[in-house]
């Protein structure tokens, strides 16, 4: 089990982002936590903190050394019904760095501890308020880009996922200790028809793992987002497209061949989906070091892009230049938008439609905004979130749990193949050991302590 060397300590922290606002809190949870910091709070009508009701707030100041720091309102939440598990005193106070750092000292001064990034996620994650899958929710509801995203962490959040893993989890143990009872007791032998049962509930789980693995690919991009880099010949209008598709005007449009000499990144959604639009420089032969560079960078951005989207002149037959691209774009994911359609059209898309398909060609015009919604359904087909995503349930978005399903999965696919080879149970028992071991991983049941510093070590200081 991990040894926690500092739960004894009780821990403050400012809970509240940096920077000026209306209110900012200080956060203390620890067995003294309500001590230190009645030394600290003058509360009108003679209250004292330790008589006080959990969940009621005390109005009332914070005073140092005969010095008023911050006029106050405190909650007492007394554990085991806090957020950590054990008593937190919340002190909330004005939203200016200066006092908060000087009630946050003065907390410090009375014997608490300055709280490590996590600390507090990991006190409710070691106290059983939370388990592990639980609490990088935690984090992931913090960094949520989208409502989408959101509501899947809150899935996470309230424990769906981990009951999905706990009842694979609960089937597997069966079919371990059918298996350990035929190792331990081998004169009673194994019927056909036992082995059968074996291999089937393993096959059983083995594709529950596979059905949340399938969610990944969904679960990830909504969580990380996708990157969509526009590229084409210069005047070609990927700015004027980037516009279009920010819903804003941030790129520059000139009719000036060339105006855009660098990359411009710009994030927004697309059908509740984080994208990073990528605008490149139209620059085939650079005429100085700037669009020297400039080509350089928008090279890379086409390599690392989920989707290029390459932007072809409606009104203008197709050019060297226009092959050229299409050419170096045949092994990328690669969606050919027709610009300008509200131009008399010139273009003959035989070509690309041959190297890319008929299907992976779109019309728009980005000056009259025309069929920009039907740009975006294309894209969102392409990268396959097109489904509904409240009907997909249960999302694995975390990479940690990802690499631990794909283990389990391994474990369980080695396991029906030594059935199928009627290998001795003894390796079978290993390998739905492996796997129960991967899921516990997932949960925290079973865990690395390196491992679990490093999670907790990516949320902020505060949470």
């Amino acid at each position: 089990m991990y040894q926690y060397k500092g739960m004894e300590d009780t821990i403050a922290a400012i809970a509240t982002p940096a920077g000026q606002g209306a209110i900012g809190i200080i956060r203390v949870s620890g067995k003294d936590a309500v001590g230190i910091c009645e030394g600290l709070l003058r509360l009108g009508k003679a209250k004292t903190l330790k008589t006080s009701e959990s969940y009621r707030t005390l109005h009332g100041w914070v005073i140092k050394e005969g010095n008023m720091l911050d006029e106050v309102l405190v909650t007492v939440m007394r554990g085991p019904k806090s957020y950590t598990g054990e008593d937190v005193v919340e002190i909330s106070g004005h939203g200016g760095m200066v006092v908060l750092r000087a009630v946050l000292k003065a907390v410090l001064d009375e014997g608490a501890r300055l709280a490590s990034p996590g600390e507090f996620t990991k006190r409710a994650y070691l106290n059983g308020r939370m388990d592990l899958a639980q609490a990088e929710a935690v984090i992931d509801i913090i960094q949520a880009k989208t409502e989408d995203f959101l509501r899947q962490c809150h899935h996470q959040l309230k424990g769906e996922l981990s009951g999905r893993l706990n009842e694979i989890r609960q089937e597997l143990l069966k079919v371990y200790t059918m298996v350990e009872a035929l190792i331990n007791f081998p004169e009673d032998g194994i019927e056909p028809q036992g082995r059968l049962q074996i291999s089937e509930s393993l096959g059983s789980q083995e594709k529950e793992i596979a059905r949340l693995l399938e969610s990944s690919k969904s679960g990830r991009l909504l969580k990380e987002g996708v990157r969509i880099v526009l590229c084409g010949k210069p005047n070609v209008g990927k700015s004027s497209l980037l516009n279009a598709l920010l819903k804003e005007q941030r790129a520059i449009v000139t009719p000036i061949a060339g105006t855009t000499r660098d990359v411009l990144e710009e994030s927004a959604q697309m059908r509740g989906i984080p994208v990073a639009l990528v605008d490149t420089a139209g620059i085939l032969e650079p005429r100085d070091l700037i669009e020297e560079e400039a080509v350089k960078r928008s090279h890379l951005y086409i390599k690392s892009a989920d989707v290029v989207l390459l932007v072809l002149d409606h009104s203008l037959p197709l050019e060297e230049q226009d092959t050229m691209l299409m050419e170096q774009l045949k092994t990328a994911r690669v969606l050919v938008v027709v610009n300008k359609i509200d131009l008399p059209g010139q273009i003959n898309l035989a070509a690309p439609a041959e190297i890319f398909g008929q299907g992976h060609i779109t019309e728009v015009s980005a000056f009259e905004r025309d069929s920009i919604q039907a740009l975006e359904t294309k894209i969102v087909e392409m990268i396959g979130m097109d489904k509904d995503l409240e009907a997909q349930g249960i999302m694995v978005s975390n990479m940690r749990h990802v690499k631990s399903l794909e283990e389990a999965q391994r474990n369980l696919q080695d396991a029906c193949r030594l059935m199928d080879d009627k290998t001795s149970l003894e390796f079978v028992s290993e390998e739905i050991k492996a796997a129960v071991n991967q899921l516990d991983a997932i949960t925290g049941r079973n865990i690395d302590e390196d491992l679990l510093d490093r999670i907790f070590a990516e949320f902020c200081i505060g949470k």
